[in-house]
């Protein structure tokens, strides 16, 4: 649970960062996304009352953009992709075959705050399909035996 006294100090540099510029909104939440991984409701409450911004306006820039996140997200990121190619080659059951290994399905994260596994239309590697892109990390080729090798990997890190 993240106290509100713990965010505040963090929460202040970012927005002096910027002046207290009501303007600089979008790259404010940028940056305490980048600090929390994800908008804690508690920052977003700080927000509105230290800039004066109401609550609700804050929750519609954050839902606007999709690269924002209102849930946390575990330390590894797991994105399957599902795009024509990758789809015809495997990618919904490797999606299934990492669910099944993580005990989440795809949008959730796992509750020890280590797995969240998403999937996406398209990477724009289509030659290189299968892809699972793992933290930012490619990973071409795809297959069941290599999600299931790569999820123990990193439950043992």
């Amino acid at each position: 649970m993240i106290k509100l006294t713990n965010i505040r100090g963090k929460v202040d540099r970012i927005i002096d960062i910027y002046n207290g510029d009501r303007g600089q909104i979008v790259s404010i939440l940028q940056d305490i996304q980048e600090e929390y991984l994800y908008l804690p409701r508690k920052a977003l409450e700080y927000i509105s009352e230290r800039l004066n911004i109401p609550l609700s306006q804050l929750y519609s820039v954050a839902t606007f953009y999709r690269a924002m996140r209102l849930k946390p997200r575990g330390r590894y990121l797991i994105r399957v992709c599902l795009g024509t190619a990758c789809h015809i080659r495997g990618g919904p059951l490797i999606l299934e075959r990492i669910e099944r290994e993580l005990g989440i399905k795809a949008g959730d994260t796992s509750s020890d705050m280590k797995f969240t596994v998403e999937t996406v239309n398209c990477v724009g590697a289509c030659a290189l399909g299968p892809i699972v892109i793992c933290n930012d990390e490619l990973r071409s080729h795809m297959t069941t035996v290599k999600a299931l090798s790569l999820i123990k990997k990193l439950k043992k890190d």
